[in-house]
């Protein structure tokens, strides 16, 4: 890759720290970078560990004597290949979202004509709250493209979604915009995620422990990649990641219908923990119990929803299958991936502690071609790897 450009925007927040490792990893795979630290990110990380780190000096005013003799702002926005804001803090967001030019950051965004990357950073309640959603729902209709955030324990002391994705993941995003922009560009994706959940009565449901992690980190992962993504979800505590239409279901029944409504897709990813069971007929009032003991509950089949996308008139190019085993992975992988006439089989070992609802995963893809393994990983790593070979396949 001949050398790309990265201009990189630091924002305030304990984030600021995986800046310096992502300067790190970008020069070292020989991209410049030429960083601009806020007033706030400067009380985090300091212009001369950026700067001994970029090798480039760095920007921090926007009233500079000599960097604004030359309309620096403007010269800064031009000389990149692609700018990156990580982390992108809630104002910084903000700014950008209401095109205000307040300092060095805001103008230079407003300024510039180049790709932006956000990675986005703030506690749980910020990034929650309905003035950011807005926000991010401008952003990403003027095109910009989002990396993470993730969920995990934050500096504040509480969890969730809204610590930065780490400097590995962004360096990946940013290497795939420089080297290939947005390879999944017109192409639409159907991911389906999270449990089913089958009424037995008003109340209770059959349903199983999965979280929707790892579905929904493909689907952010095509997102980022340029692809239109439908998300048909079941009920899951997770936003909706960035750039991604949600539809939310229940019932396998469900799930199946708003994946039929999803094609033509060029990719179906069936990621979901789809019951394999429903009553055959729901109480209408709720069950009490009573001195006869236990009520009997006739089940029957929920519909087959990977076997029917493999079997659809309008067939996604691309049809992927998760299989989700306690034991014998392998067999039952390659028997799945025969039964359901599918392209891919992604299986995984729930057995092992922290993997169903927690937030790491180690996966093996199985195909006619064979078998490609990824190691343990945290899931939005996982999912922009399986990403990065949906891209490859349909190119």
């Amino acid at each position: 890759m001949d050398e790309k450009r990265v201009l990189l925007v630091v924002g305030g927040g304990i984030a600021a720290y995986k800046a310096l490792e992502l300067v790190r990893l970008l020069r070292k795979a020989g991209v410049a970078v030429r960083p601009i630290l806020t007033k706030a990110g400067a009380e985090f990380v300091t212009p001369l560990s950026l700067s001994a780190l970029a090798e480039d000096k760095v920007y921090t005013e926007l009233f500079s004597l000599t960097d604004e003799a030359e309309m620096g702002h403007i010269e800064l926005s031009r000389s990149a290949d692609l700018v990156v804001v990580a982390p992108a803090t809630a104002d910084l967001m903000a700014k950008a979202a209401n095109g205000h030019a307040s300092d060095l950051a805001s103008t230079m965004l407003l300024a510039t004509d180049k790709a932006v990357l956000m990675a986005p950073a703030m506690n749980v309640r910020m990034w929650q709250h309905a003035a950011t959603r807005r926000n991010l729902e401008q952003l990403q209709a003027d095109g910009v493209r989002f990396v993470g955030p993730d969920e995990g324990a934050m500096a504040c002391g509480e969890y969730g979604p809204g610590r930065m994705a780490e400097p590995a993941a962004i360096f990946q995003a940013i290497l795939g915009m420089l080297q290939s922009g947005r390879p999944l560009a017109g192409k639409r994706a159907l991911v389906t995620a999270g449990p089913t959940a089958e009424p037995i009565d008003p109340v209770r449901v059959i349903t199983n422990r999965s979280s929707g992690k790892q579905g929904y980190a493909i689907a952010q992962a095509l997102a980022a990649l340029g692809a239109e993504v439908t998300l048909v979800s079941g009920p899951t505590a997770l936003p909706a990641p960035a750039g991604v239409r949600r539809v939310d279901v229940e019932t396998a029944d469900q799930m199946l219908a708003a994946s039929e409504a999803a094609l033509p897709a060029d990719v179906a990813v069936c990621v979901a923990a789809v019951a394999d069971w429903k009553p055959a007929a729901a109480a209408g009032r709720k069950v009490k119990k009573g001195a006869a003991g236990p009520p009997p509950i006739e089940l029957v089949e929920t519909p087959d929803i990977l076997a029917t996308l493999s079997k659809a008139k309008a067939r996604p190019r691309l049809v992927v299958g998760f299989a989700a085993e306690t034991d014998d992975v392998e067999a039952n992988a390659k028997a799945k991936l025969a039964r359901k006439g599918c392209d891919w089989i992604v299986a995984n070992d729930v057995s092992v502690a922290g993997t169903m609802g927690g937030d790491a995963n180690a996966v093996a893809i199985y195909s006619n071609a064979g078998v490609t393994r990824l190691d343990r990983a945290p899931k939005t790593e996982i999912g922009r790897q399986i990403a990065a070979r949906i891209a490859e396949e349909l190119k």
